[in-house]
C-alpha cells in the first residue's frame, strides 16, 4: 500500500503562491489516481483537485479553478498542487490522497491512503 507525506505548506500573504508536494512510497504510485483535499477550522473536508494515474486527466473544484493546478511526476513518485492568487479563505490543512480512479478520488470516499496534512495559512 502506498504511503503519503505532504510538504510545502506555510504562511503566505493574500495574492501569493505556494506549491505543495506529496511524496509517495511504494512501487505502485503510478497506478493510483491522486487527489488534494482541504479542511478549514470548523468546516468539513472538501475536494480541491485530482489527477488520474495517466497524467492529462484532471478535475479541479470550482472554488479554486483558474488558481490551482494539480500535476504529477511518476518518476519521482510525487504529486503537486500549485496554488496561485491565494485568498484568506484558502486557509486550511491540505491533504493528499490516493485512490483507484479519478472519479473515486473526486468523491473522497473509499480512498486507499491519506497523508498527514500540511497547513496553509493565507493572511489578508
Amino acid at each position: 500500500q502506498v504511503q503519503l507525506v505532504e510538504s510545502g505548506g506555510g504562511l503566505v500573504q493574500a495574492g501569493g503562491s505556494l506549491r505543495l508536494s506529496c511524496a509517495a512510497s511504494g512501487r505502485t504510485f503510478s497506478s493510483y489516481a491522486m487527489g488534494w483535499f482541504r479542511q478549514a477550522p470548523g468546516k468539513e473536508r472538501e475536494f480541491v483537485a485530482g489527477i488520474s494515474w495517466l497524467p492529462g486527466r484532471t478535475n479541479v473544484a470550482d472554488s479554486v479553478k483558474g488558481r490551482f493546478t494539480v500535476s504529477r511526476d511518476n518518476a519521482k513518485n510525487t504529486v503537486y498542487l500549485q496554488m496561485n492568487s491565494l485568498k484568506p479563505e484558502d486557509t486550511a490543512v491540505y491533504y493528499c490522497a490516493a485512490g483507484g480512479s479519478l472519479s473515486t478520488v473526486v468523491t473522497g470516499n473509499g480512498l486507499d491512503a491519506w497523508g498527514q496534512g500540511t497547513l496553509v495559512t493565507v493572511s489578508s
